[in-house]
């Protein structure tokens, strides 16, 4: 295994915003993730949601592929069906997976049915409203850290929340097969909230360009979700907060987690922002819409497996 890595810690409850925005701050800056601790989402709400999880992951594949992810990216994928960094490998990542979309808006997202899993569609609504509230709070102190209006997220891209139920079978060894159960990537969105069921796996890699790549171990951290930076909010901040390369490397243990996808709504117009440019660090990317940069994303990651 790597080195195990000590990332810096934000307390989420904390009364002194502005100092917790500078913690922030140069946690994006040095690393791209940090662990968030005190966020109000209780210990059994998060072992519900875990429990629920492998209930349907323990179902056999027919009755999961019932559920495959639809074109608006709701839904099952089995394994192998996607691949974060085609470079390395053509098989695939060793994960299965499960997206829940935004909840308002009219409802997109596939459910099981209550008659199989009577607990799971209540669970996962009533997890995906709190950990959205959870995100929001934590993108207002972002806001800060960017000296920006703590409320700029909000007015300009009414974020909207993904999540993701993730399961690593376990069924190969230290990843020597050029097998992952999430190869070398980035996130692509804005934030990303991860739980784990304290199953190592997790690695990132500060220095995207440095060959070869250094990789270290990402603990678990009780009571804490492992926050980090994705593609976007790297775009929209000129590359000042960074997009860190992290990967799951497949350790022969089976493996639960649950993603938390925080994005821009599909209309919100993503430029570089004045606080993070000036005439000595013009502008690196063109405004896009944040719906067309996802979409492009996405069909990348699936292109080769459908």
């Amino acid at each position: 295994m790597a080195q195990a890595l000590e990332l810096p810690c934000i307390d989420l409850s904390s009364p002194d915003r502005i100092s917790t925005a500078e913690s922030i701050r140069q946690a994006c800056l040095d690393y791209g993730f940090f662990y968030l601790v005190n966020h109000g989402i209780e210990d059994e709400m998060l072992k519900q949601v875990f429990d629920e999880s492998r209930k349907f992951f323990s179902m056999p594949l027919q009755k999961k592929m019932r559920l495959a992810r639809s074109k608006e990216h709701r839904g099952y994928t089995a394994l192998y069906s996607e691949t974060l960094d085609p470079s390395i490998q053509s098989k695939g990542d060793l994960k299965e997976s499960f997206y829940i979309g935004p909840m308002e808006g009219g409802n997109l997202n596939q459910w099981p049915s209550e008659g199989v899993l009577p607990h799971w569609r209540a669970t996962m609504e009533s997890y995906h409203e709190k950990i959205l509230a959870v995100g929001k709070r934590l993108l207002s102190l972002i806001a800060l850290a960017l000296n920006l209006d703590e409320s700029f997220f909000e007015q300009v891209g009414a974020p909207m929340g993904w999540v993701r139920l993730l399961h690593y079978p376990g069924e190969l060894a230290v990843s020597d097969t050029g097998t992952y159960g999430a190869s070398a990537h980035s996130d692509y969105g804005m934030i990303t909230l991860l739980a784990t069921d304290g199953v190592q796996g997790l690695q990132i890699c500060r220095e995207k360009d440095k060959v070869p790549r250094v990789w270290e171990d990402v603990p678990h951290a009780n009571g804490a979700f492992i926050v980090n930076i994705g593609d976007m909010l790297e775009r929209w901040t000129n590359c000042l907060f960074r997009s860190t390369l992290h990967r799951v490397i497949a350790t022969g243990q089976e493996r639960y987690s649950v993603a938390f996808f925080l994005d821009p709504n599909s209309d919100c117009m993503v430029e570089c922002l004045e606080s993070c440019c000036s005439e000595a660090c013009p502008p690196k990317f063109p405004p896009i819409r944040s719906g067309d940069y996802l979409q492009e994303r996405l069909r990348l990651t699936y292109a080769l497996k459908g």
